[in-house]
């Protein structure tokens, strides 16, 4: 991994929150340390800097997600096509992370496609965790999850086999600036997937197969 702009840095003992291998500082940008792992490669905030839970939803609050929003639900369509391509009107699915405008779910209800909602600030029914299903979207979630171990452990336990778990999050690689790297400056975003990361994902969750398009991800069953 590059760590230009760490030398002469202590080395942090923090294990990886995702595959809990050992973790080393990779960058100290604007008072944050990011830490990187030397396992699946991927750079997290450390914990210090998380936001405390009402900042964290009032950051949310001022996202503005209409639903109606054209290029909004644009942005989301690569999504939802993988979802009409792979599953019917019969199947079962949750929206994981639907935040305040659940653009995924509307824009599949308005295909006639079943499909719950989950979001720890404003669809907190953990009913809908009790079920299980054909097909889990996580649209711009994943990279808020702060012990991202724990998640994709709970979104296994949700899916069917023969399901498929549809993410869509920008990854990380070595050609990236971070310093200029947009993705890092939400204060929300705490994990960055490396393509290993994705890769131990898929070998430690016993999915088939993982499937990267830019930034599309899809476990499959």
């Amino acid at each position: 991994m590059n760590k230009k702009g760490s030398q002469n840095l202590a080395v942090e003992a923090d294990s990886c929150p995702l595959c809990s291998e050992n973790s080393q500082l990779f960058r100290i940008f604007r008072k944050k340390r990011y830490l990187t792992c030397s396992n699946c490669y991927s750079v997290f905030l450390h914990p210090d800097h998380f936001l405390t839970p009402k900042e964290e939803e009032d950051r949310y609050l001022k996202h503005n997600h209409d639903v109606e929003n054209p290029d909004y639900q644009n942005f989301v369509l690569p999504l939802v096509e993988l979802v009409t391509k792979r599953f019917s009107l019969t199947h079962k699915g949750l929206d994981f992370g639907a935040g305040k405008g659940p653009i995924v779910s509307k824009l599949l209800s308005d295909k006639d496609f079943s499909i719950k909602q989950f979001d720890l600030y404003f669809w907190n029914d953990h009913h809908v965790l009790e079920e299980t299903y054909d097909y889990i979207v996580c649209s711009e979630v994943i990279e808020h999850f702060r012990n991202p171990l724990e998640e994709f452990t709970k979104l296994r336990k949700l899916l069917k086999e023969g399901g498929a778990l549809y993410c869509m999050t920008s990854i990380f690689d070595e050609s990236i600036d971070f310093e200029k790297w947009y993705y890092k400056d939400d204060p929300t975003h705490v994990f960055f997937y490396h393509t290993k990361a994705l890769e131990w994902i898929r070998d430690n969750f016993q999915y088939k197969e993982v499937q990267i398009d830019k930034n599309l991800i899809s476990f499959i069953t």
